[in-house]
């Protein structure tokens, strides 16, 4: 069943809400919507959960203002819908972007509510480098996605859906469909939030976030992944996080949960049902 939520800005967000059983709500990543979890969805959903996603503000179906494209007004936004829904005890799933958001929640307003936390190949803890994370990508690499983002979105989504997936290293595996509906997912969403999400998702340092997550948290990724190389991400969030646990997708790019959805929904389901 999809439904919608208008917000007190007068924002509307786009949801899906499937199955009955214990609460697994998912966060989609940069630039795409809920869509992209359609898998672990429909597999969770058949296996015992009740699942949950939404489309972001400015992403999707949802409403596409001018202002709030921020960690922060995500989480509100996100707080906002499981206030609706009146969830209690339920279990949080952020890809990408996705990671952030839940696990920002989960650090301001889910402990002890939450029960489960996973974060798949997430921007957690930081992307950009700077004086403090020299490690970090250079900004640089965000500008220049900036840039071709406002000269040509939409040749630069399809472009980048090529090493979104990894099928710029393995171009005999490609799915021409996988990357025409990462497309039309792209354009659905708003050129202001998605360029506004850029900073969002490269700037916003959730070092302390994940320190004070008390709640067990599946870190999952792909070995291959270029556009959130773990070593930034999820290889140093899992040494913030006091119980995190990890998993690894051989070969997996950034979109595992298409081309590795099996390894993904099963992981998902093992952790939950743990």
């Amino acid at each position: 069943m999809a439904q919608y939520l208008q917000l007190a800005d007068g924002s509307v967000l786009y949801y899906k809400d499937w199955g009955t059983g214990p609460v697994v709500l998912l966060e989609h990543g940069w630039p795409l919507s809920s869509d992209a979890f359609e898998d672990q969805m429909l597999f969770l959903a058949e296996h015992g959960f009740r699942v949950i996603a939404m489309d972001r503000r400015g992403h999707g179906r949802s409403s596409q203002p001018w202002q709030g494209h921020s960690i922060d007004q995500y989480v509100e936004d996100l707080k906002a819908l499981i206030e609706h829904l009146q969830l209690n005890a339920l279990h949080l799933v952020g890809h990408s972007t996705g990671g952030a958001v839940v696990a920002r929640y989960t650090a301001k307003y889910g402990q002890g509510q939450v029960k489960k936390l996973a974060l798949i190949a997430a921007v957690t803890p930081l992307m950009l480098q700077r004086d403090d994370h020299p490690q970090g990508v250079p900004i640089e690499v965000f500008d220049e996605m900036r840039a071709n983002l406002l000269t040509n979105r939409a040749d630069f989504y399809l472009d980048f859906s090529k090493k979104f997936y990894g099928y710029d290293k393995t171009p005999a595996k490609s799915s021409e469909g996988v990357m025409q509906a990462f497309y039309q997912i792209a354009m659905q969403g708003s050129i202001k939030a998605h360029y506004d999400c850029i900073a969002a998702f490269s700037e916003t340092d959730l070092r302390s976030d994940l320190s004070q997550i008390q709640v067990p948290t599946l870190v999952l990724y792909g070995d291959e992944d270029e556009i959130v190389p773990p070593e930034i991400c999820s290889q140093a969030a899992l040494k913030l996080l006091p119980q995190g646990q990890e998993q690894v997708i051989k070969g997996a790019a950034h979109g595992l949960c298409t081309t590795h959805k099996n390894e993904v929904s099963f992981a998902l389901q093992r952790f939950l049902n743990a």
